[in-house]
């Protein structure tokens, strides 16, 4: 059973659940039922934790923006549609009371106050409940506020760290102050390694192990994942570490493993495989998703109307460069264009215009593909970053060459183990190919320090006024701004240098 199925409701900001599981009339009051008794079964907190994981299909930021703020921010994307707020995403001109900036920070603090009340409660259930699954439970909950603390580090830098839920209107008790990026680094950490020692390499049904289950939440493998990542992306990173962990997912009794067919992880019939760490689940209809809708061509969304994510130039570039058909081919879409001309393409109507197709279901906004939020070919190349990083460049070269196999290219040219420099170069180029619009790119500039260089040397023309874009990426714009809107409300909070 996929953990939105079981979903039956969570009222976080008024700290109420409310549960209908019981087949007789519960006369008691409404006003009665309070954060403090509604939390006493198995059931409500397993309803509970159903709730956490709920808020990666109803944050815009986990169905959509993340790729906003890592493949449109970047070189591999263009905003198209019509958005001004997305524009200034493209454009890195990105200002502190764009609304969709705000709606990231308050959608993924609010998952994490829903992990804070599991965490919180789940000690002290007392029915219906196993003590494996207790810990089971606190495991998920350690894990999904660490991703999503990870998440909002990398976008904002140091962020306030609430561990527990508010349990007061005092200004004092919610206007909370900034953490420095290195606490919240070391915060994470706790927070999954903690998840690690509790969470199942896999998870059981009627006593074998079912993919579908393991596959919709945390597992160990899925800790080590991210701490491999994080222990890469922290300010000072820790290559050995790095390895360590992604040695523990690569070789995890869990047993995953890349799909012969890369074409595989994106037809819709494959989800939840064997490469898959963990994935958001869409069963189409009322548990869909709209992403699709927002990026696909005519030809498969069935309207007429501009979209908002568009391949660049240079992203089709790198692509042909590396003879690279597969991924291309499974990752774009071209299609001849009668209802709008795109000015990075051809500036006129009836032009041919690539499309992003990695999701390739619109289902009327109502998709049921998946979305990767960790996957094993990212592990492999983060690990080749790592060996490259300490100076065992024969060992990057055989991780990437699994990763290039597959996509049916030959092994990386000599030319690119005669340096560590060149091996990075190599490495960063297969993770373009392999991830993009997966929300890799821009973590992946800025963990190999070429972000400012990289965007500030893209050669883009906008065709509608014959100017070359300047995306004037300054060290700053790695970073956004806090939202105006959050410093309104809490003074105590400092904004990102370089903004209003």
């Amino acid at each position: 059973m996929k953990y939105r199925t079981k979903y039956i409701g969570v009222l976080i900001a008024a700290g109420l659940l409310t549960i209908s599981c019981d087949d007789q009339l519960d006369l008691k009051p409404i006003s009665e039922e309070t954060v403090d008794n509604a939390y006493v079964t198995g059931n409500q907190i397993e309803a509970a934790l159903v709730g956490v994981y709920e808020s990666f299909q109803s944050s815009d930021y986990y169905v959509w923006d993340q790729v906003l703020y890592s493949d449109v921010r970047s070189d591999n994307h263009y905003a198209g549609g019509d958005n001004p707020e997305i524009f200034q995403i493209d454009a890195i001109n990105i200002q502190s009371n764009n609304g969709r900036v705000n709606k990231a920070w308050a959608s993924i603090y609010n998952a994490i106050m829903k992990a804070n009340l599991v965490l919180e409660k789940t000690p002290g259930i007392e029915l219906e409940i196993t003590e494996e699954r207790r810990a089971q439970i606190i495991g998920e909950a350690h894990f999904l506020r660490a991703y999503h603390y990870f998440n909002l580090v990398k976008l904002y830098g140091g962020v306030p760290l609430v561990l527990e839920t508010i349990k007061s209107a005092d200004p004092a008790a919610v206007r909370v102050p900034r953490n420095s990026v290195d606490e919240v680094y070391a915060q994470i950490i706790v927070d999954l390694e903690a998840a690690a020692a509790d969470l199942p390499d896999v998870y059981l049904e009627n006593g074998q192990p079912s993919l579908g289950i393991s596959k919709a939440r945390a597992t160990r493998g899925a800790a080590n994942a991210i701490l491999a990542k994080v222990y890469a992306q922290k300010p000072v990173p820790d290559y050995n570490r790095v390895i360590e962990y992604a040695n523990l997912v690569i070789n995890s009794p869990a047993g995953y493993t890349l799909l012969p067919d890369y074409t595989q992880l994106f037809d819709g019939s494959h989800y939840n495989n064997t490469e898959s760490i963990i994935e958001m689940q869409f069963i189409g209809g009322n548990e869909g998703t709209w992403g699709p809708q927002m990026q696909l061509p005519p030809s498969v969304s069935g309207d007429n109307w501009r979209k908002f994510v568009t391949p660049s130039h240079n992203l089709v570039n790198a692509y042909d460069s590396e003879g690279d058909a597969v991924r291309k081919n499974c990752n774009i879409l071209f299609e001849n264009i009668t209802f709008w001309a795109d000015e990075y393409w051809n500036n006129s109507i009836g032009s041919s215009i690539p499309f992003a197709y990695k999701w390739k279901n619109a289902g009327g906004w109502n998709s049921a593909d998946h979305v990767y939020l960790i996957r094993l070919a990212d592990i492999i190349l983060l690990r080749a970053e790592a060996y490259n990083a300490t100076g065992q460049i024969g060992l990057a070269a055989t991780d990437v060459n699994q990763i290039r196999n597959r996509a049916t290219l030959g092994d990386l040219p000599a030319a690119a183990s005669a340096s560590q420099s060149a091996m990075r170069t190599a490495i960063l180029k297969e993770r373009r190919l392999e991830l993009a619009q997966e929300a890799h790119r821009w973590d992946d500039l800025v963990r190999n320090n070429v972000v400012v260089e990289t965007m500030n040397n893209a050669n883009e023309t906008n065709l509608a006024t014959g100017q070359q874009v300047n995306y004037n990426m300054q060290e700053f714009k790695i970073l956004l701004p806090i939202p105006l809107e959050e410093i309104n409300r809490n003074p105590t909070l400092i904004q990102n240098p370089g903004y209003n």
